[in-house]
């Protein structure tokens, strides 16, 4: 779990900013994070975000940590309590570390094969395709504690 205590508002920002992602894998610009809170009705600039990011703001209003928030799909006590904030940054850690993980699999070719062969099954056999791959999985995973 990250420690939280003691981080700005900036740094919590920064931090949603470095971790969440676009579809692309691709941090969100202050233009597209301002103009998407915009259009859910919180008026807010790119100027203001960026200024919240870089620390020249650090009084905002709720409805701007509340925008922000939403858009980062975040509580927005993450912004005001500590240990919210590091509850939030524990669960941010490890789904990145899944999607990484899941990332480094798709690249595979033979996981790419499976998952294309897995998809012209029926679910019947789909299924004992999955029971074979968690009794392999198991064993493996056994072996590695050995």
């Amino acid at each position: 779990m990250s420690e939280a205590t003691g981080r700005s508002l900036a740094d919590k920002i920064n931090h949603l900013f470095a971790t969440i992602k676009d579809a692309d894998g691709q941090e969100y610009s202050n233009d597209y994070v301002a103009n998407a809170i915009s259009q859910s009705g919180i008026s807010i600039s790119m100027s203001y975000v960026w200024q919240l990011r870089k620390g020249k703001k650090d009084n905002p209003t709720v409805r701007h940590l509340t925008g922000l928030a939403n858009f980062f799909g975040v509580p927005t006590a993450y912004f005001f309590d500590d240990s919210v904030t590091g509850q939030v940054d524990g669960r941010l850690e490890k789904m990145a570390a899944e999607h990484a993980s899941f990332s480094d699999a798709l690249e595979n070719g033979d996981v790419k094969l499976m998952a294309l062969r897995a998809g012209e099954l029926s679910d019947e056999r789909r299924k004992q395709v999955m029971d074979l791959l968690d009794v392999v999985y198991k064993l493996e995973q056994a072996e590695h504690r050995e």
